[in-house]
């Protein structure tokens, strides 16, 4: 599957609402109906039905077969797509593989095509969403949730501890507590931020704000304890281990959601220094490159004067948003 398929994702042309009101406006109830005007954004043929985009573009490759059921045997076989939650597995996938031989295979499920709706994939996952693993060697258990994941194939596949910790030792505990952390703010927060302002409908400006800037504050949290760090969890300067690889995912793709990582200095040496690693590149690439990583969405708008100017405006209705409503960055 090509890297355009993760590209559908990126706005396609729309009408919203501008946040361009007269200087009085602001002062007075948000109950007033914004003026439609400007347009800001491209939206993504996104659907909930199991129909595909009307007019992909044509080198998408809409007429490879989507899978239809498990194919390995043995080993861990990854059900997964292009998304933070579907890298964190195949990052941590291809780690394992690095440090211990241990081989999986992996199936491309197409949200876009809603495959992961399917009877065979909720039989797996009951909550119809990517990532889920099932172990073939351990009697075809499955394993659905990020989180759950992790925790298990570290539990299983990690004797030497070399991304994990023992479950007697602080760290572990001090390692829960950061997963939660991500599994209960970070996740949910950005994805509702990439929602409101990238794929809406109907451009909210104070969903836009509240979500976008609850994330910049969870990054302030994030940035505060990467001080004097290399890592999240660990003695010292901390080690590499599941707790930054469930954290990477999400704060990889941050620039679309609107965040500015000048703001967050650690956090970008730690992206930068995690970035490096060579599974780290191989998961990020599975089930293709991704167009919406920070370096990519970058070096796009670099190249493209037309995203380039795109991005200009997203980013000041994002400001006129924060405006509005008096929005002042704080952070814890």
């Amino acid at each position: 599957m090509s890297a355009t398929t993760l590209r559908c994702m990126l706005p396609r042309t729309i009408r919203v609402f501008s946040a361009r009101l007269p200087f009085r406006s602001l002062a007075t109830p948000c109950t007033r109906q914004l003026k439609p005007s400007t347009l800001l954004y491209r939206r993504a043929p996104y659907s909930t039905s199991r129909t595909p985009p009307h007019t992909p573009p044509p080198e998408q490759d809409d007429e490879m077969a989507e899978p239809t059921g498990l194919i390995a045997k043995s080993g861990i076989e990854l059900l997964t797509f292009g998304t933070p939650n579907g890298h964190k597995i195949s990052i941590l996938l291809e780690e394992l593989k690095e440090a211990y031989g241990k081989d999986y295979t992996w199936q491309s499920i197409n949200i876009m095509k809603n495959t992961q709706k399917e009877p065979w994939f909720t039989a797996i996952n009951p909550n119809g969403r990517i990532p889920a693993i099932v172990d073939h060697d351990r009697g075809d258990f499955a394993v659905f949730e990020g989180l759950a994941i992790l925790g298990y194939l570290t539990r299983h596949y990690d004797p030497e501890y070399k991304f994990s910790f023992p479950v007697e030792s602080d760290d572990y505990s001090v390692a829960e507590q950061w997963m939660a952390w991500q599994h209960g703010g970070v996740g949910p927060m950005q994805g509702q931020a990439n929602h409101f302002f990238r794929f809406a409908k109907e451009k909210i400006p104070y969903a836009i704000q509240r979500y976008v800037g609850e994330t910049e504050r969870l990054y302030g949290v994030l940035d505060k304890r990467l001080e004097n760090r290399d890592y999240v969890v660990g003695p010292g300067r901390g080690k590499y281990s599941i707790v930054d690889i469930n954290l990477f995912g999400w704060c990889n793709v941050s620039v679309f959601a609107g965040i500015d990582l000048g703001m967050f200095p650690n956090v970008q040496k730690w992206l930068d220094r995690i970035n490096e690693r060579p599974a780290v590149k191989k998961g990020v690439a599975i089930p293709s490159e991704s167009a919406l990583t920070n370096a990519a969405v970058l070096r796009a708008r670099e190249e493209d004067p037309e995203k380039k100017r795109e991005a200009e405006e997203g980013l000041r209705f994002l400001r006129e948003c924060k405006e509005m409503y008096g929005y002042k960055y704080s952070s814890p």
